[in-house]
């Protein structure tokens, strides 16, 4: 699982290597959502932490900045811009780019953290339609 592709790579994938798309949805899933807490509880002290070292920093503000792009469509509707951008089965739209708009945006974890499970789950539904076939699924 790698940032920018997430679960969006990693069921087509999956299909590719003719797994159940019931196991790759929920591993997939699983494996995406896994990092998102610790994303929303720690990237603003690591981003902080990242700016103090003279050969980090920039990429500390290249991370700011991508975010903080994204979240005009978050920032006025809150928790479903968050499940939308997330749902939007497209590189740089997963969960872990909604963690950091997220967190940036002081959107608190016990709100974050369903909006950003939801978003996965449909785009999970998205990609595996795309990947398995939408009447594999039914």
């Amino acid at each position: 699982m790698l940032p920018v592709v997430e679960l969006r790579g990693a069921i087509p994938i999956a299909a590719a290597a003719d797994l159940d798309w019931h196991v790759a949805y929920i591993l997939c899933v699983i494996g995406n959502m896994l990092p998102v807490p610790f994303i929303l509880l720690f990237i603003r002290r690591l981003l902080k932490w990242m700016k103090t070292k003279k050969y980090l920093s920039k990429f500390a503000g290249w991370i700011e900045e991508h975010a903080m792009k994204r979240s005009y469509r978050i920032g006025q509707f809150e928790v479903l811009g968050l499940i939308l951008f997330v749902a939007i089965p497209l590189p740089g739209t997963g969960a872990w780019t909604g963690a950091i708009i997220a967190a940036l945006l002081d959107i608190r974890m016990k709100t974050a953290l369903p909006a950003l499970l939801i978003g996965v789950l449909i785009a999970g539904v998205l990609v595996s339609g795309i990947a398995y076939g939408f009447a594999a699924l039914l």
